[in-house]
């Protein structure tokens, strides 16, 4: 068949020879990137979510542990939640060992995914600058910026001269409201493209036999006599499955009270917006925890403008008009060149946050269920070390060094990892 790909399986790859084939019949015989099967009545393992998150753990669990009998099952379609409504930025500037060590693990995992998936997700290392704007968060900045080098990770301490002649267009005035005192820089760190990560993760699980099944919402578990899992109850019928992994985001809440506990969670809308096109200005990601705000550019010219949560708890995927408010106030006076721009069009997803701003993976009340939730706002950045940490879990029935901490456990022990400092912005 004209222009399959080879994925481990040994099929036949994207490539420039591929490419010129197909455009002899003009690009019509492409195969679809992956099939579309009728749900088995069982499953070795069954993945709940069909985001980045849950894709990638689909294919870690076939591509490292060779457990190929699986099912991704998603409500809507592929990469229709969080994973196509953020704004795709990348980092492993945290404050504890414990999270600078899991995104760390990620963005090591996103600096070979394109290689690996055989997809160019257009993982860009453009950068991330976190500003600070007053005495106290630089002394914050500093504690951060020491233990991530502390742990042989990346990072600089930036002037306000050194930030102005890396952003020309930021307005470095002393007397503004957010006036920049300095700020940290990892050079390694960027952004990627949230389409092509879940596309890629979903070519490369069905390369390997895992069935991805759209359109299939999942309204209840099923357990057995002794109380471990049997499977799922969905709008296409009764799926067993030997053991079930959970990767929700925002609804994780909705469906651990269906499985019987509850989970220390709050989902809440985060918006974000695109502005018209304009001519290049920006070439890194600038973020501010203060202002609650950051701004990166799109390879097409668009400002990528996101904000922080907004105040209450909601499933509504649509933020509140003062968020959208102050954003732009931030916006412009930050960015003076802003102050004409045209808004294009936004958006915003549901996130699920704990009260230590640190995720959950972890084995569940229930035995042979599994939860991987709690990413807040930062979801997108994690998510190959998250579905390859995720995916030993569930193939060992327990955590590794690095998921470890972040066991439900640790709010019973009060262990907890808490980087609201480090994670207390839209990212």
């Amino acid at each position: 068949m004209v222009g399959i790909r080879r994925g481990v399986v040994g099929k036949p790859s994207y490539s420039l020879f591929a490419l010129a084939r197909n455009a002899l019949s003009y690009h019509e015989q492409w195969r679809e990137a992956w099939r579309s099967p009728e749900p088995k009545k069982h499953y070795k393992v069954i993945i709940v979510g069909g985001g980045g998150h849950g894709l990638a753990t689909a294919y870690y669990l076939a591509r490292v542990h060779g457990i190929r009998d699986i099912a991704v099952l998603e409500k809507g379609w592929i990469g229709g939640g969080n994973t196509g409504r953020n704004t795709t930025i990348i980092r492993s500037g945290y404050l504890w060992d414990e999270s600078i060590a899991l995104y760390e693990h990620a963005l090591k995992l996103w600096e070979t995914m394109s290689q690996e998936l055989n997809f160019n997700v257009m993982f860009s290392q453009r950068g991330v600058i976190n500003l600070s704007h007053s005495v106290h968060e630089m002394r914050e900045m500093r504690r951060r910026y020491e233990a991530v080098r502390l742990n042989g990770v990346d990072i600089e301490m930036l002037s306000p001269a050194e930030i102005k002649k890396m952003v020309p267009i930021i307005n470095i005035d002393p007397n503004i409201r957010y006036p920049v005192m300095g700020g940290i820089l990892q050079r390694r760190a960027g952004t990627a493209r949230h389409d092509a990560v879940a596309w890629g993760y979903a070519r490369g699980a069905d390369d390997m036999g895992v069935d991805i099944i759209q359109n299939c919402e999942v309204t209840g578990f099923r357990r057995k006599a002794d109380g471990s899992i049997e499977g799922v109850e969905t709008n296409r019928g009764f799926i067993g499955a030997d053991k079930v992994g959970c990767v929700p985001a925002g609804h994780s809440a909705v469906l651990a009270e269906m499985a019987g506990f509850k989970l220390p969670i709050q989902a809440r809308p985060l918006q974000a917006m695109v502005s018209e096109p304009i001519k290049p200005c920006i070439d890194t990601v600038v973020m501010s925890n203060a202002v609650h705000f950051y701004i990166s550019q799109s390879d097409k010219g668009e400002l990528v403008l996101g904000a922080g949560t907004d105040s209450y708890n909601s499933y509504a995927q649509r933020g509140s008009f003062n968020i959208a408010e102050h954003l732009m106030a931030a916006t412009v006076e930050l960015y003076p060149i802003t102050s004409r721009l045209r808004m294009l069009r936004s958006w915003g997803g549901i996130v699920d946050t704990c009260p230590d701003a640190s995720p959950i993976l972890s084995k569940t009340p229930v035995p042979g269920l599994y939860f991987n939730c709690g990413w807040g706002t930062g979801g997108f950045k994690a998510t190959p070390g998250s579905g390859h940490v995720f995916a030993d879990l569930i193939a060992n029935d327990q955590p590794n060094a690095i998921a470890a901490p972040f066991a439900l456990d640790r709010f019973r022990t009060g262990y907890l990892v808490d980087e609201h400092g480090a994670a207390g912005v839209a990212h």
